[in-house]
C-alpha cells in the first residue's frame, strides 16, 4: 500500500501523517525560525553570531586579565565587529567596565598601600579583605554580563565610568 507521497505504508497507518524527514520535526525540537532568536530592545532579532561576539566582548575581559589587561579583549571586539550595533554595544560596556576597574584598582592599590604604610601594616588586615572583594565582584559582574550578552540581552554594568561611547 502506497501513499500519495510514494511511500510505502503498513495498514491501519495515518496516510496523512509524513514520514520522518519529510518537513517534520524530530520529537521535542521546535522549528527553526527567526521568532526562536532574542529580542533585540529595537524590536529586531540578534542573530546567533551576533550573541557569540557579544558574549565575547565580555568573556574575553577574563582571558585578558591573566595579562593585567582585561580592557584588552573588549577593545578588539568593538574594532573588528564594530558593523554590528548591538556587539559593538555590548563591547563599549565591557570596555568602560573594564577600564573603571583598571582606575579603581589603581586608586585602591595607591590608597591601600598608603593606610597599610600609615598603620605599620596593620592596615592590611582591613586592605587585604577589600582588595579580594574588589576582585570577586569583577569576576561576578564580568560574568554576569558574559552570560547575559550570550543570551542576547543588553547587560549594563554597575559603577561604570562611560568614557568610550
Amino acid at each position: 500500500m502506497s501513499d500519495p507521497y510514494g511511500q510505502q505504508r503498513q495498514p491501519g497507518e495515518d496516510p496523512g501523517q509524513q514520514p520522518y524527514g519529510q518537513g517534520q520535526q524530530p520529537y521535542g525540537q521546535q522549528p527553526h525560525s527567526p521568532q526562536a532568536y532574542s529580542q533585540h530592545p529595537s524590536g529586531g532579532p540578534v542573530s546567533p553570531d551576533d550573541r557569540t561576539w557579544g558574549g565575547a566582548a565580555h568573556w574575553s575581559a577574563l582571558l585578558g586579565a591573566f595579562f593585567a589587561l582585561a580592557f584588552l579583549g573588549p577593545l578588539v571586539v568593538m574594532l573588528v565587529k564594530s558593523q554590528s550595533p548591538w556587539v559593538r554595544r555590548q563591547a563599549v560596556e565591557s570596555l568602560n567596565f573594564q577600564l573603571s576597574m583598571l582606575i579603581y584598582g589603581i586608586v585602591g592599590t595607591i590608597l591601600g598601600f598608603v593606610v597599610v604604610l600609615a598603620t605599620l601594616g596593620l592596615g592590611a588586615v582591613v586592605v587585604l579583605p577589600l582588595a579580594l572583594a574588589f576582585a570577586a565582584w569583577w569576576l561576578v559582574f564580568t560574568i554576569i554580563g558574559s552570560v547575559k550578552a550570550s543570551n542576547g540581552e543588553d547587560y549594563r554594568y554597575p559603577l561604570t565610568i562611560r568614557m568610550v561611547s
